[in-house]
């Protein structure tokens, strides 16, 4: 058994707007004090589609980064680093696509999606094929085994599920490994191991899932449990192999329900976005510019919240009492669109306050990025190579 960790990335796309917020960055906050987080900048992930021009992906991430700190997410608790900055994850990539099924690739759900949205882009690339497996390998790299995604993203987990299987199945059959995962359960002690050999038999036998859970948890109890034993026992209870890779599972995160300044979903590509710094002034006219119920033609006319943009923005940042007033005011015409607007004003200012707070720091002082991301970078890097020194032996390619 691994330790637990979360890991998830977001592509450089410059700064990040209110639907980032609410749909991303508000979990990471969260997680980074329930579990060991490591959330990176995907710069090679962006090259899958932007390849012909990748001249902003730099600048682009660093204002990321300050997105990312300004939001609440805390350098000392969660690891910040850059996909490319880590070349392991390069080398797993490589390593995995010598045994991933082609088919796997194009059964990718996203693949076809993709390709028909960004129409107008030559996407007959390997790496665009490939993107998953770089996916997986992100993952994989780290042993993680949680990856929070929105529902259209497991499959993409399960993908890095099967190919962790697939690996251990392949490579993790070490010579004499049962024979080795049998002297590992006789140094368990004779009780712990009769109970082991009892909840081994219980789910390969019968499939009993919570067997599994509970042999772990026994094997939690041992001190000084050396780690190739633990893996040859996990491996041995499952019926696989030596556990070299770990099969993630996904977090699922509730989709955001940021509108946009239009009433759709807030995208840049929309042009409905409202950014997570963005200052004072241009708020209050972007809001005060959005477009409201067509029947309120005149003041005096009745409106109908339910046909207004405003009003899905007052369902994030207004309170029950609010949304009252706004119902009341907006049928009765009671109250004028302009005085509707103002508590959503006053709600996104109230939300980006200390965000800018937060990132004044770092804009007066670019080098304490720089040092956060070189950290990260470096703690990212010794737990990649921890995993391809395992990877590189189960391949043969250990060479001393």
């Amino acid at each position: 058994m691994y330790a637990e960790r979360v890991l998830s990335g977001m592509r450089p796309t410059g700064s990040l707007h209110l639907g980032h917020y609410h749909g991303v960055l508000k979990n990471w906050v969260k997680l980074q004090h329930d579990y060991p987080c490591l959330f990176f900048v995907a710069d090679w992930h962006a090259l899958t589609t932007h390849y012909e021009d990748p001249r902003g992906i730099e600048q682009a991430s660093w204002e990321m980064v300050i997105d990312w700190l300004a939001a609440g997410v805390d350098p000392e608790r969660a690891t910040l680093f850059i996909q490319s900055q880590v070349p392991e994850h390069a080398e797993l990539h490589l390593l995995l696509s010598m045994m991933t099924p082609l088919g796997w690739l194009e059964r990718v759900p996203t693949y076809k999606d993709q390709q028909e949205k960004l129409e107008s882009k030559d996407l007959s690339t390997y790496g665009f094929l490939g993107y998953p497996l770089l996916m997986s390998s992100d993952i994989l790299i780290y042993r993680a085994d949680k990856v929070p995604v929105g529902e259209d993203q497991i499959p993409h987990v399960e993908f890095t599920r099967e190919l962790a299987r697939r690996f251990n199945h392949m490579y993790g059959r070490e010579p004499g490994f049962e024979e080795k995962a049998r002297e590992a359960v006789k140094r368990l002690g004779s009780k712990r191991a009769r109970r082991y050999e009892e909840l081994r038999t219980r789910f390969q036998q019968q499939g009993d899932s919570e067997a599994v859970a509970r042999a772990h948890a026994l094997l939690d109890e041992v001190e000084n449990l050396p780690l190739d034993d633990r893996e040859r026992l996990c491996g041995y209870l499952e019926g696989t192999g030596k556990m070299i890779l770990v099969e993630p599972g996904a977090l699922l995160t509730e989709a955001s329900r940021m509108p946009g300044l239009d009433g759709q979903k807030m995208s840049k590509s929309y042009g409905n976005t409202i950014s997570l710094r963005e200052d004072e002034a241009s708020v209050t006219q972007k809001v005060r510019r959005m477009p409201t119920d067509p029947a309120r033609v005149r003041r005096t006319d009745p409106g109908d919240p339910e046909k207004c943009p405003v009003w899905q923005l007052h369902q994030v940042y207004s309170d029950a009492p609010c949304r009252e007033w706004v119902q009341q005011g907006c049928r009765s015409a009671g109250i004028g669109c302009l005085e509707c607007k103002q508590p959503v004003i006053d709600g996104i200012l109230r939300e980006q306050a200390p965000m800018r707070e937060r990132a004044r720091v770092y804009l007066d002082d670019p080098a304490r990025v720089r040092d956060i991301i070189a950290d990260g970078n470096a703690r990212a890097r010794r737990l990649a190579q921890e995993t391809m020194r395992d990877v590189r032996e189960a391949m043969g390619l250990k060479y001393a």
